[in-house]
């Protein structure tokens, strides 16, 4: 029975990444900020898959209990980091410490428990695998989110360095970075026209939590077992282009014109 430990386990996200490993026979290790979420989710796998769950709820940005998190949850398989905040604060509101406080849970805490990850299993000779949930804003900036996209940038940086210094010893380290995703979040609310807004994608629908599931699923099994250093893009496409734009020509097109003529682009 492998052990599975969840970050932000009390979200959309988190919680489904923690029913599907359940739903598979894993022992659940749960962390999130919020005690109350956090039960829920723990009761419903319980009921729903008779799964064996753990508790361990406190505040990331905590440096002792990041630290701390992945020895009290004992010896672990499987970490998943899907904790996040993403306020949105505009460029000219911003103040160092609601930086410090997104970089901090985005990046330090992942970090940190990685690291406390590698050395359990450095010192066990077991191998591991840690999966951390990015976002497609790591590569696209947006106003309001100065904070946030960094912090995704910076997160699958210490994915790549991780999965370099960790290789060696049969841990291997990834990343999933969803598009989209439908959540009903009172930590984290979106707007329903921000929501219309980034869903626009080439298969022309919004994510579900299930699906970001599957994909750390499969990356944290063995059928990932030469998949190191990587970030799954799983979005609907939208990194590969957007359907919510125009033809950028408005006249004719290329058959109507006829091949011979010159065309600009």
């Amino acid at each position: 029975m492998r052990t599975v430990l969840v970050t932000g386990a009390g979200g959309g996200i988190g919680s489904a990444i923690a029913d599907r490993f359940a739903a598979a026979g894993a022992r659940l290790v749960l962390s999130d900020l919020r005690p109350a979420e956090l039960s829920t989710v723990a009761s419903r796998l319980r009921e729903r898959h008779r799964a064996e769950v753990a508790e361990l709820p406190g505040d990331l940005a905590d440096t002792g209990y990041a630290e701390g998190l992945v020895d009290r949850a004992g010896p672990v398989d499987v970490l998943v980091n899907a904790a996040g905040s993403y306020p949105a604060t505009p460029l000219l509101e911003m103040t160092a410490a609601i930086w410090d406080r997104v970089q901090d849970v985005n990046v330090r805490a992942a970090l940190l428990t990685t690291v406390a990850f590698g050395r359990q299993h450095v010192a066990s000779r077991m191998p591991g695998a840690v999966v951390n949930i990015s976002s497609g804003a790591a590569t696209r900036a947006r106003p309001g989110a100065a904070h946030y996209a960094t912090s995704k940038a910076a997160l699958e940086m210490v994915t790549k360095a991780c999965a370099v210094e960790l290789g060696g010893h049969g841990i291997r380290v990834n990343a999933v970075s969803p598009g989209f995703v439908t959540v009903d979040s009172e930590a984290n609310p979106v707007t329903e026209a921000y929501a219309a807004a980034v869903a626009v994608n080439p298969l022309g629908r919004r994510g579900e939590p299930r699906e970001i599931a599957d994909a750390v699923f499969w990356l944290a099994g063995d059928e990932a077992r030469w998949i190191t250093g990587a970030v799954l893009r799983v979005d609907g496409g939208s990194t590969a282009g957007t359907t919510g734009l125009p033809l950028h020509w408005a006249g004719e097109t290329l058959a109507q014109q006829g091949m011979g003529q010159d065309v600009r682009v």
